[in-house]
């Protein structure tokens, strides 16, 4: 038991001010004992405070201070007193400040005065403190205790009465000097009390304090935190569990809607329906809340066709009277919220007004017209009636093929044979195109310039530079106009008997056709084209961007073209609601805090129809970087026309593109996507040259992927392309747009952040061998009897030799680096890493390696095309070939050329195959 003299009694309750001023001094206590004398020696606030009390009223018993009330102590500023932050004389143990801690939380427990008398404190609970207190360490950390001393009156008391007897005792000593009463304040400067146990225990300290920031400064200089963040990244965001939920948050509806709205109006390049779609399409990527979101504009050469500028018409025999016109335009199928629907007309057509006898040309080859030579068919001055597809697919190759052949005007119409019409029902009910379908395209001609014709290899901006028209060789120099198989029907009807009649390749699917050639003794045909052009008309390609966090100079682009000849729900819009989707997710996915390791970057281009022109200007514009730092290139175009999945690209991506459709379930099929594939013997196509990837593969380096769900024909290019058709004929239940979504998105993800990209350097190097038998092949078809002899391919099997050797150990480093990694419990070692880095890059830099970038390196005649593998041919007969420059001299027979050109490409592939194995 504690004794009574330690026993602690706790303290009376402070008095308010109104108890401290109710009583009299009989009825009151006063908080100071009465002086024993008439003279009051206390100081004068003391008395001060006493008189306060000095007054007449009673203090209710209700609010009577309890018994054993002590009155709070009042330091007096005299002397002795100081302020300082602790109690001045006390004991510095931590005991005693312990004690004091509990001491002062014990008196504030004390019984509310202004309650019930006799009532206990809701707070008189006591809690123990040691429930509080923290726990005790081993070490003390204790600053010095210090002390600091104000000034106060008391010292200036002292210093009058010091100087008063100096002056007096001066007086006294001088024969009565006069008193000095001038005064002066003493200031004294805080003192700082410190022992030498004190410094050493800052000195210690602060060497603590320095060790660990050095620690810290050196962990994050080793770049041990970004591997942490990196393994903390994969840990949070699971590589399975991100590819599910990009699956999962595809959403149908949301690209039915998107594509009812970019199909509401037509919307051609550089008008305003493309400018609001483009900033539709920015704001979308700014509410995905990408890191990034620029609008690019450009300047470049564009037609548009005028109301009454066009004209197709059967004359009279003396040419002064139409006794026919064609109609040139569809049925209205907007809607009254559409506008108008555009004026059928060619993009980059040569304008004129031209008549001549009518021939039909079948698809407009060079083979063609040269049939039509060797049967004694005179085409000078004549009109050419052609029909899309077929052996020339190129729509500005076939007029370009009439103009050299004489031609003075060139008409292409869409036949049923080859729309599909004869095999089902026409649209709206069907697939194919209807009789009053027109099929719109440019002719200009890409295999010569691509991108703005007027800047060839230069970036088309408002104040560069630009040829004139008559002096670019990307465009044609004969007028074209489209037209329908029911005013084509009427033509060949009025050539029956001109001519020859035409073998059966020749004729096609217009009924009550007798199918003759016609000559120069057919009806006169007038062809009218006035059209308004102009050299600088502004385009927007618009951009997003999401920044990776290990090499965010290294980017993964995707691409689709917005503009469209007229509604474009298929082409190209299918593709623009697709990518629009993908971002959508992926800045879901940012939202989150998911980041890639490679930058993703989301493209919308303008002009895509004419040339492929915004994606060209802004390759030409960024060359330099694309061919150090792009690493893939995803293209969607028409995105949507059937349900067999088809994918065209580099070589290697066929590794990759097998994987991710494994993953994607046809719902319809109700088997995978890669399953239908092997069904139906489908492998990955080589690239063409009608679309967007085209300057990012062949001028760039930069390798790239289109894909696409293809089907039946469709009215591809005519207003019949709309959203109706689409909704009912061509993905009713926007399935497939779905499942291309789903494609896209995982393409994305294993190209931006797998540690080590998933190319298939191997099956690339496999492909060359066959591309070059296949070369040979065609070079003994081609070349004539014994002119094959004059050239040798063997430098170029002897590179390919060496790429396949130098493939080997190459492709063995990522099951090393896995293994380590697996070794480590998932952690990369900064040196591993950076060898990861390193064999990355080399398999990146081997498409690019394939580029002759040697001054005036490139085709022929056709710098543009820089990859000594892919790209057109000058005349191509179909859309793909292999080493073009390489046919292009075969076809001229410029043999020392052609040889020249043979070992270029084989110095390219074995410097491409020496670079994987460089260190």
């Amino acid at each position: 038991m504690p004794s009574e003299k330690s026993r602690y009694e706790p303290a009376p309750p402070i008095p308010s001010y109104d108890e401290a001023t109710a009583g009299d001094a009989s009825s009151s206590r006063s908080p100071y004992p009465p002086s024993p004398a008439g003279f009051d020696a206390r100081p004068d606030h003391e008395i001060e405070a006493q008189s306060l009390l000095s007054h007449g009223r009673t203090l209710d018993q209700a609010r009577r201070a309890p018994a054993g009330y002590r009155p709070p102590h009042v330091e007096t500023d005299d002397d002795a007193s100081e302020w300082s932050l602790d109690d001045g004389d006390s004991d510095d143990s931590d005991a005693d400040e312990a004690a004091q801690v509990r001491c002062e939380m014990q008196e504030l427990e004390i019984e509310d005065p202004l309650g019930d008398t006799g009532s206990a404190s809701s707070w008189t609970k006591r809690i123990g403190f040691s429930r509080f207190s923290l726990p005790a360490w081993r070490w003390r950390w204790r600053l010095p205790r210090l002390t600091v001393r104000l000034p106060r009156r008391s010292d200036h008391d002292d210093a009058t009465n010091d100087a008063a007897a100096s002056n007096g005792a001066a007086t006294e000593a001088g024969g009565g000097t006069e008193t000095d009463t001038g005064t002066r304040l003493r200031w004294r400067m805080p003192t700082l009390a410190m022992t030498s146990r004190d410094a050493l225990l800052i000195v210690g300290r602060l060497l603590a304090l320095t060790v660990v920031l050095g620690t810290v400064y050196l962990l994050f200089v080793s770049d041990l935190f970004s591997s942490m963040s990196r393994r903390l990244n994969g840990q949070v965001f699971d590589p399975e569990v991100v590819r599910g939920f990009v699956q999962s948050s595809i959403d149908n509806e949301q690209i039915r809607e998107s594509l009812r709205h970019f199909t509401s109006f037509a919307h051609i390049a550089g008008t305003e329906g493309d400018y609001a779609l483009a900033m539709d399409v920015h704001n979308s990527f700014v509410k995905s809340a990408f890191d990034q979101v620029v609008v690019d504009e450009y300047h470049v050469y564009l037609n548009y066709p005028k109301k009454d500028g066009r004209a197709v018409e059967i004359l009279s025999a003396d040419g002064k009277q139409a006794v026919w016109s064609a109609t040139l335009e569809e049925k209205d199928v907007g809607g009254e919220t559409a506008g108008h629907q555009t004026y059928t007309f060619h993009g980059h057509s040569k304008a004129g007004d031209v008549q001549g006898p009518l021939i039909y040309a079948n698809y407009g080859s060079r083979d063609d017209f040269k049939r039509l030579a060797d049967h004694g068919i005179d085409t000078k001055g004549a009109i050419a009636l052609v029909r899309h597809y077929g052996t020339q697919p190129h729509l500005g190759l076939k007029v370009k093929a009439a103009e050299l052949a004489g031609f003075a005007g060139c008409i292409v119409y869409s036949d049923p044979a080859d729309t599909s019409t004869t095999k089902g029902a026409s649209r709206p009910h069907g697939w194919t195109m209807p009789v009053d379908g027109i099929e719109r395209g440019s002719v200009s001609l890409p295999n010569m310039i691509l991108g703005d014709v007027l800047t060839p290899t230069w970036a088309s901006q408002e104040r560069t530079p630009r040829m004139k028209v008559e002096q670019t060789k990307g465009l044609v120099g004969i007028p074209s106009l489209p037209i329908s198989s029911r005013d084509a029907q009427v033509l060949l009807q009025h050539i029956s008997g001109f001519g020859e009649a035409c073998p059966e390749s020749w004729r096609g699917g217009v009924p009550d056709v007798k199918w003759w050639s016609g000559n120069s003794s057919s009806p006169l045909v007038r062809l009218k084209n006035e059209q308004d052009d102009d050299s600088k008309q502004k385009i927007w390609n618009v951009y997003a961007e999401i920044e990776g966090i290990e090499q965010p100079e290294k980017s993964i682009i995707i691409g689709n073209h917005r503009d469209a000849w007229a509604f474009g729900a298929s082409d190209p819009n299918s593709g623009t609601a697709v990518m629009l989707e993908v971002a959508r997710v992926f800045g879901e996915l940012a939202s989150r805090g998911w980041r890639p390791l490679r930058s993703i970057k989301f493209m919308s281009w303008d002009a895509g129809e004419y040339n492929m022109v915004g994606s060209t200007e802004f390759v030409e514009n960024n060359l330099d970087a694309l061919q150090r730092q792009a690493v893939a290139y995803i293209n969607l175009d028409s995105a949507i026309t059937g349900r067999t999945f088809r994918a065209a690209g580099s070589p290697l991506f066929r590794k990759l593109i097998t994987k991710v459709i494994e993953r994607v379930f046809d719902p319809v099929a109700n088997t995978t996507l890669l399953a239908l594939w092997k069904d139906g013997k489908a492998d990955l196509e080589p690239l063409g040259y009608d679309s967007d990837y085209v300057a990012f593969q062949n001028m760039a380096g930069t390798s790239s992927l289109d894909i696409c769900f293809d089907g039946e024909a469709h009215p591809s290019h005519s207003s019949y392309d709309n959203f109706q058709w689409m909704e009912s004929i061509g993905d009713p239940d926007f399935v497939y747009h779905g499942l291309l979504a789903q494609v896209l998105a995982l393409l994305v993800l294993e190209l931006a952040d797998r540690p080590i990209i998933p190319f298939d350097i191997g099956y690339y190097v496999g492909s060359l061998g066959h591309y070059i038998e296949e070369l040979r092949q065609w070079v003994d078809k081609s070349a004539g009897k014994g002119n094959g002899q004059k050239i040798n391919l063997d430098s170029m099997k002897r590179a390919i030799e060496n790429a396949e050797k130098a493939v080997v150990p190459f492709e063995k480093w990522e099951p090393y680096w896995e293994q380590n990694v697996i070794a480590a419990n998932g952690w990369e070692p900064r040196a591993l890493g950076v060898k990861r880095l390193n064999y990355n890059y080399r398999m990146a830099r081997f498409e690019t390696d394939l580029l002759d970038l040697e001054s005036g390196g490139g085709i022929p005649n056709r710098t543009q095309y820089k990859h000594v593998v892919f790209g057109p041919q000058i005349w191509p007969e179909s859309n793909t070939a292999y080493f073009p420059a390489i046919r292009d001299g075969i076809e001229a027979q410029d043999w020392s050329l052609t040889q020249a050109l043979i070992d270029k490409a084989a110095f390219r592939i074995d410097e491409a195959g020496n670079n994987l194995i460089a260190a």
